[in-house]
């Protein structure tokens, strides 16, 4: 009778989650085209070889390192929000407000995903799809077919994403400035949606302790 099976796997699965970790710290310091392959095994405690056996490539990597950031971010702004669906991106956004190293990671890739040789252009394509079209979901969930400001859920899907990461960059290049959770809530009250400029302070707003400064912080916690 075979033994130990599970035992391998669960091992498989932390020194796959100990290399995506590794990559998503050094892309958010050097960027992905600086980043090695050797430099996120020795980075991960495994020789190059061995991160191989789980990403064979730099761009399978890379896809792996965005796909991880989604999945953690989706599991911790859920756990952290209310029931309404415009809580659970204010969530995300005062959670992302305590991790700028994974913000940058972010915010540097799908800026070069723009370029049509660059291996993560397939996955943003395809993420901004599906945020668009759940963001939509959700709004209709929440409001009807139309929001109170007269837009159809379809049409303020794109604002939504174009302010998050729109919020996000300013604040990643002056966060004494912005602050994201109150921005992002100022926009949903101009919105009028939940969660707006008089609601709770996140983490990073003015109403709790301010998050530090992404100029000074290594991304050392899961994905935004």
């Amino acid at each position: 009778m075979r033994t130990g099976g599970g035992g391998r796997e669960a091992r498989r699965a932390e020194r796959r989650e100990a290399i995506l970790q590794a990559a998503m710290e050094l892309i958010a310091e050097r960027g992905y085209r600086r980043t090695s392959l050797a430099a996120v095994a020795e980075r991960a405690g495994l020789t190059q070889q061995g991160l191989l056996h789980h990403f064979p490539t730099k761009e399978l990597l890379l896809v792996g390192v965005l796909e991880a950031r989604d999945r953690w971010d989706l599991a911790s702004a859920a756990a952290a929000s209310g029931s309404r669906r415009t809580d659970t991106l204010a969530a995300l956004v005062d959670y992302n407000a305590t991790r700028p190293g994974i913000v940058r990671t972010y915010t540097v890739l799908s800026a070069d995903s723009v370029t049509e040789d660059h291996p993560a252009r397939a996955f943003f394509e395809s993420r901004f799809r599906a945020v668009r079209a759940y963001l939509a979901e959700a709004l209709r969930a929440e409001c009807g077919d139309t929001l109170p400001g007269g837009l159809t859920p379809e049409r303020a899907a794109p604002l939504l994403v174009a302010v998050m990461d729109g919020i996000q960059l300013q604040w990643l290049l002056d966060p004494q400035e912005v602050d994201m959770p109150a921005a992002f809530r100022d926009f949903l009250a101009l919105m009028e949606l939940g969660g707006g400029a008089g609601g709770e302070q996140g983490p990073g707003g003015r109403g709790g302790e301010q998050a530090d400064a992404p100029g000074g912080e290594e991304a050392d916690g899961p994905g935004s």
